[in-house]
């Protein structure tokens, strides 16, 4: 039976006043992540002009310029900006588009992944990696650079699917159950990283401070090229989602009445954010409000359809990602401020006048 292509009504106490055209929408959000991308890779301690930047690629076709870059400006390109403004828009595109596909299936505008246990399970294993570098080292030899992304990955997997399998009952996924479970995980993993912390040493302490509040100054060719993969599949899974949450957002008995297997679509949704929030907070950290801020800003833009918030989601959330994280690396040169504090510092603002503003309504 196919799924009914339909677009719920607005919901969550909102109008879908003002919304813009789906091609308006996209090119105004596809054009901004491309401005963003080129003045990530053009701004920094050594500049990148746009004439040379345009020089080379037609120098590499085999097209004869005047402009192109040089050797320092070429490597700093190559090695530093372009992997870190990539992954940049990977975890961000993933981030948002988690909030925004559990807001959907929770029913709830208040929720993102960290309710599910999924950054919490990624802390306590990325704190666990950290104190047990040496002995990780001797064993993983040129792969120990992985290490603590490989096993935050493994932790966000674990407490996600553990929260999931404690909210079943009776056979089915209960939401709310879900959630309480993804809340006892978080304050348990956030008991265990307290303890962890507690017999650290300075320079592990150090870098557990570091990674907490989330940076993509360790971006690499090869962190991009592992991170791709299940950060791609995360993007796969979830954007092809939005009919079927049109429906849910109907009510789980009316979406089973009009085809929708709803424990299958809980089960894909979850892994999917699992896989994806895990492979992009093992790689830069905790990176809080992305995906709680940009879809609700953007549903009051674009309205409830999942059809057109899910993607508009994952380009915002790229866009903002990699947007804060040139403000984080150039406002206080040399020195580098924590992106994820910053986010953190520009969505709890933005959130607290959502909720002002869905107060007045009420």
């Amino acid at each position: 039976m196919s799924v009914p292509d339909v677009a719920p009504a607005p919901s969550w106490g909102r109008r879908a006043r003002g919304t813009l055209g789906p091609g308006l929408s996209w090119a105004v959000l596809g054009g901004l992540l491309v401005g963003v991308f080129l003045l990530a890779i053009a701004v920094g301690a050594v500049p990148v002009p746009p004439a040379s930047l345009g020089g080379s690629v037609l120098a590499a076709l085999g097209v004869d310029t005047a402009h192109r870059l040089e050797p320092v400006q070429e490597a700093v390109l190559l090695s530093i900006r372009l992997p870190r403004a990539l992954l940049g828009m990977l975890v961000g595109a993933v981030l948002a588009l988690s909030g925004a596909a559990l807001q959907a299936l929770f029913r709830n505008p208040l929720v993102d992944a960290g309710l599910l246990g999924t950054t919490g399970g990624a802390a306590v294993g990325a704190v666990s990696a950290i104190l047990l570098d040496v002995a990780l080292a001797s064993r993983l030899g040129p792969l120990r650079a992985l290490a603590v992304p490989g096993v935050a990955f493994l932790g966000a997997l674990v407490a996600t699917l553990l929260a999931y399998r404690l909210g079943v009952r009776g056979g089915r996924a209960e939401g709310p159950r879900v959630l309480l479970a993804g809340i006892a995980i978080s304050a348990g993993a956030s008991a265990c990283v307290g303890l962890l912390i507690s017999v650290a040493s300075d320079a592990q302490l150090r870098s557990i401070t570091f990674w907490n509040l989330g940076s993509l100054g360790g971006a690499s060719w090869e962190a991009v090229r592992v991170a791709v993969v299940p950060l791609g599949i995360a993007l796969v899974l979830l954007l092809r989602e939005g009919s079927r949450l049109n429906l849910l957002m109907l009510g789980e008995r009316e979406a089973r009445h009009l085809g929708v297997d709803v424990e299958r679509l809980q089960r894909r949704l979850i892994l999917g954010t699992a896989l994806g929030v895990g492979a992009a907070v093992a790689f830069t950290g905790t990176i809080g409000f992305v995906g709680l801020v940009v879809p609700s800003l953007l549903r009051l833009v674009l309205g409830p359809d999942n059809r057109r918030l899910l993607g508009a989601t994952a380009l915002m959330g790229a866009a903002l990602l990699v947007g804060a994280d040139v403000v984080s690396r150039t406002v206080v040169a040399p020195l580098e401020l924590p992106i994820g504090a910053l986010t953190s510092a520009l969505g709890a603002p933005a959130f607290i006048a959502l909720l002002a503003r869905g107060r007045g309504r009420a």
